[in-house]
């Protein structure tokens, strides 16, 4: 837990009855075991380790990439209102389409969450603050450091233009020849850092640091979602990290890793990407499915219908979502046993998140519901989800998913 040295009252301040009392830091710490001191102004958030601080400046800096990623949706929006639009040329419509995902997957979604993480998971089990305070803001320094990497492309020579999942051969020196790509990887490396220091971090503090007499079990729902999240963190970084750097060999010092005249693969690319691709879908979703189950038992004033399976249904959705990465590539030739095999897995992901739907469903039935702002949204993400649910597991069956691909 963080402790924050308050500055010593001045001598004149202390009564004369009281004695002074002993110096906690040690006299010689080189600077890096100095406790933090607590201060005021800019410099109170610029050095702040305080998990509500940086939950507030986690939010911020999500917002403020929202905002970036939106006004890179409305370009491509503006040039695909009418034929032949002029508001961007080809090349600079690949920019925007590539780093509005980026921007929005990585600096806005990915560091919200972290932004109600780090604000309530404390509080929501009674800690003081994270396990590592430090760590904690040694990542959100890094979250803002890649998103500035990944962004400063736009004004040395041009941004990352390979699509968002920068597939090869678009992402290799031949048909991206600018340092976008490079700046992309570079950057999406560093905020990879804050994903895995925040996953350990909150992983900790929710085994070592709940209240006592906090069972697991006992826990709040959103609290276990973002548990989960942050073993999926834990396991999913490290291969898009091994992949990044694969990609910035090849460009940066010609390695073949890609490259089918060389004998490789072009396919390693997509399978590693969506290793993590796939449950970086869930990375992203399960945080909301916590608000959500925290919501709606409130403002239907009753508890959550079926506790134990909405938290082992979100368990399941984290285990069984390394087992479908492959239908992202249905259209590239895998063969019928391996399609076979991820069709099934596909199928079998939406049982869990069904059992969720229901469990929402009915705690909201029989319930005085209150209609509230947050309670209108809740409900619209559980119809919207049911929708896009009925409907998006037919992409499971390979040949649909293989007509409708890139429709």
């Amino acid at each position: 837990m963080a402790i924050i040295e308050r500055p010593s009252p001045s001598p004149a301040t202390i009564p004369a009855l009281t004695p002074a009392a002993p110096a906690i830091t040690p006299a010689r710490t080189f600077g890096a075991l100095r406790r933090p001191v607590a201060s005021t102004g800019w410099k109170s958030w610029l050095f702040t380790v305080d998990h509500k601080k940086l939950g507030l400046m986690y939010g911020a800096m999500a917002l403020f990439f929202f905002i970036v990623g939106g006004i890179e949706a409305v370009l491509i929006r503006m040039q695909l209102a009418a034929p032949n639009g002029k508001v961007l040329n080809a090349d600079l419509y690949n920019q925007m389409f590539t780093m509005h995902a980026t921007t929005m997957v990585f600096l806005f979604v990915m560091p919200m969450a972290a932004a109600f993480a780090n604000y309530f998971i404390p509080l929501q089990i009674g800690a003081r603050d994270v396990a590592f305070p430090r760590i904690n803001a040694f990542g959100f320094w890094c979250v803002l450091g890649g998103g500035i990497v990944v962004n400063l492309a736009w004004f040395l020579g041009g941004a990352a233009d390979g699509g968002w999942f920068m597939y090869a051969p678009n992402s290799g020196p031949v048909f991206s020849p600018s340092h976008g790509v490079d700046f992309w990887a570079l950057g999406l490396q560093i905020a990879g850092i804050a994903s895995l220091t925040g996953a350990i971090n909150l992983i900790v503090t929710v085994l070592n640091m709940r209240a006592p007499g906090m069972t697991l079990m006992k826990m709040p729902v959103f609290t276990w979602m973002i548990t989960v999240v942050q073993f999926l963190l834990l396991f999913a970084v490290p291969v898009i990290t091994v992949a990044l750097f694969l990609l910035s060999f090849q460009r940066m010092f010609g390695a073949q890793f890609f490259d089918v005249a060389a004998g490789a693969d072009p396919l390693l690319w997509q399978h590693l990407f969506w290793i993590f691709g796939h449950p970086e879908v869930y990375i992203l979703i399960l945080p909301s499915f916590g608000i959500i189950s925290e919501v709606l038992p409130v403002f239907s004033r009753k508890p959550l219908f079926g506790y134990p399976f909405v938290v082992f249904s979100g368990a399941a959705i984290g285990f069984v979502g390394w087992g479908v990465w492959a239908h992202h590539m249905f259209a590239s030739g895998l063969g019928p046993v391996s399609v076979a095999v991820f069709s099934v897995a596909t199928m079998a992901i939406a049982v869990p998140t069904g059992v969720k739907i229901i469990n929402w469903t009915l705690t909201m039935w029989g319930g005085k519901l209150v209609f509230t702002t947050a309670m209108k949204f809740a409900i619209g993400l559980v119809v919207l989800f049911t929708i896009g649910g009925l409907s998006g597991v037919t992409h499971s069956v390979a040949p649909s998913d293989t007509q409708q691909t890139d429709t």
